[in-house]
């Protein structure tokens, strides 16, 4: 994970989503998940989140291959009253977001900062950072248990097949700049751009 900066509200927002919401909330003050599922204003914003943020997941740092999904950063059930704003969505993928769930331990990829989470290589596993206070090694610790960046073989294989195309010319460092921004990063903080091929190679 790496920082994220906000994006502004897209224009028609209050018309398609908070609007619609407040009115929604005014009468249902603490919805069950039930009542949300006929009332997912938010989805009316989930294209405009994924041009914003340009397809890249807020967690995985990885771009998602389809239409991704809108996280609520503190869950709508437990704040109904940050359901229907922007401010509060987080462009995620399918997979992520089900892991993060309602979860309120997961750092907010709009507080992280740089070297808060590096890449062990050639594992291509995520580990906090060096020189931590406790309180955040141990918040970094957390996000990377609950998303389960190391749990989920997914994650871990697609940063590792992206390492050896890295590492075989087949894409370069400002195409995982756009797509990719963690290992761009990490690429970048390790000073590997020209010796990755020692570490990642095509089987």
């Amino acid at each position: 994970m790496i920082p994220v900066t906000p994006k502004a509200e897209p224009r028609g927002f209050d018309v398609a989503v908070r609007n619609p919401g407040k009115k929604f909330l005014l009468n249902n003050p603490n919805p069950s998940s039930r009542q949300y599922d006929k009332h997912k204003y938010w989805q009316e914003a989930s294209e405009d989140l994924r041009a914003a943020y340009r397809g890249v997941c807020a967690y995985t740092c990885m771009y998602i291959f389809g239409p991704g999904t809108v996280d609520h950063f503190l869950p709508k059930v437990k704040y109904p009253e940050h359901a229907y704003e922007w401010n509060n969505y987080r462009l995620a993928s399918f997979r992520a977001n089900y892991h993060k769930n309602d979860s309120t331990e997961v750092i907010d990829p709009f507080v992280v900062q740089p070297g808060w989470f590096v890449l062990d290589i050639p594992s291509c596993l995520v580990r906090p950072g060096d020189h931590l206070s406790k309180i955040v090694f141990d918040q970094v610790n957390e996000t990377i248990k609950t998303l389960k960046l190391n749990d989920d073989d997914f994650f871990v294989q697609e940063r590792c097949d992206i390492m050896v195309e890295y590492a075989n010319g087949e894409v370069n460092l400002g195409f995982l700049s756009r797509r990719y921004p963690f290992l761009a990063a990490e690429i970048v903080r390790q000073n590997i751009q020209d010796t990755a091929h020692l570490y990642f190679k095509r089987r």
